[in-house]
């Protein structure tokens, strides 16, 4: 199967603003970490009604971010998705000054956290059983540097760097059970 093009960056507001919407993020992320699906199959991963799951992912492919994968369709009626690209990103300043774009820009940043907290959020509630499955390999790190702009986009281009080589690795065949992980890193200036 065709592999999804690079990482996209995203510096059209209304591409950004499809993006933003906590359920257009999460099929994005389903289909990141499943690849292709159908409506049923995003339905049943997300607990949505297939219309609606049809009615976004129609938002999604508007937004040129999804393309349908009809070398997986069994016949003419059955439509798979996939994403365009690889990831997406964004930064602040590819978007100017335009208060309506800065909204958008604004919302598609605090989604994005908030996507970010939830998932973390949903680790810590889980069962006992989980946690004594996973035993002590999650991890939460938090360090305060002395950086120059210039040092924290090197650091941010090795962190990035570093995932995307786990990420791209070839997954060993050797039987064992490997779950979908989520991995997040933020570094902004900020004051103790």
């Amino acid at each position: 199967m065709e592999q999804p093009t690079p990482v996209r960056q995203i510096t059209d507001s209304r591409v950004l603003a499809a993006l933003a919407h906590p359920l257009r993020r999460r099929l994005m992320d389903v289909l990141k970490v499943y690849g292709p699906c159908t409506v049923g199959m995003l339905a049943e991963r997300t607990d949505q009604a297939p219309a609606n799951v049809s009615h976004h992912l129609k938002v999604l492919a508007a937004a040129d971010l999804l393309v349908e994968a009809p070398e997986l369709a069994r016949d003419r009626r059955e439509r798979w998705w996939k994403p365009r690209n690889r990831g997406v990103r964004w930064s602040e300043s590819d978007f100017g000054d335009d208060p309506s774009t800065r909204v958008v820009v604004e919302a598609a940043g605090s989604l994005n956290l908030e996507r970010h907290t939830e998932l973390v959020r949903a680790w810590h509630t889980a069962s006992d059983e989980t946690h004594a499955e996973w035993n002590d390999a999650p991890f939460s790190t938090d360090h305060w540097l002395h950086l120059t702009p210039e040092e924290l986009e090197a650091l941010g281009r090795e962190v990035i760097a570093l995932l995307t080589q786990w990420a791209d690795r070839p997954i060993p065949d050797d039987g064992q059970r490997r779950e979908p992980v989520f991995v997040f890193a933020h570094g902004v200036p900020g004051r103790p």
